[in-house]
């Protein structure tokens, strides 16, 4: 049996930093929006006294802009819900940073804790709901920046995760 791997073949790559790419100063993949939502929701000083709770309606505020996209801070208080909606051309990440959130597609409920992410594609559809008696706080990246959120009666319903998974939606410079 062949014991050689990368790491004894080529070594430690951080013995090696002119190997390294540096970071990026904007994320520009799937994966590097999911980074940038988890950094940020490691970070509770970046974000936790910005929250208010709006017993009328889902509060929310822009956190942060970059090149073609936005990261948004929600806050859910018991009983509030986002309606059925896709994000138009946007591809998303969803991250709960605090309390549950309960997303609806057409294949269900699933609860999404604290830490729990989603990512999407242009053309998702679900329903995300405060259905606990905590509040919850969740961020949301848009790329693009998010310029509509169709409402949809429950009756269309259209595919939801049928859309392509992450890999399909590339994050693009934005256009002028």
């Amino acid at each position: 049996m062949n014991s050689d791997n990368d790491l004894q073949i080529a070594g430690d790559l951080l013995e090696v930093p002119h190997l390294l790419q540096p970071p990026r100063e904007h994320p520009a993949t799937v994966a590097e929006f999911a980074g940038l939502a988890r950094a940020i929701a490691a970070d509770r000083a970046q974000w936790a006294g910005l929250v208010r709770y709006d017993a009328t309606t889902r509060w929310y505020h822009r956190l942060r802009t970059g090149p073609g996209y936005e990261v948004w801070l929600l806050s859910w208080l018991p009983g509030q819900g986002s309606g059925r909606h896709d994000h138009g051309r946007s591809c998303g990440v969803l991250t709960v940073l605090a309390g549950t959130l309960t997303e609806h597609t057409r294949r269900g409920g699933h609860a999404l804790a604290p830490g729990a992410q989603r990512v999407f594609a242009p053309g998702y559809v679900h329903e995300v709901v405060n259905d606990t008696l905590e509040p919850a706080v969740s961020l949301h990246i848009y790329h693009p920046g998010l310029t509509e959120m169709p409402m949809l009666p429950p009756s269309r319903l259209r595919a939801a995760g049928a859309a392509p998974a992450a890999p399909f939606c590339e994050a693009r410079p934005a256009t002028a």
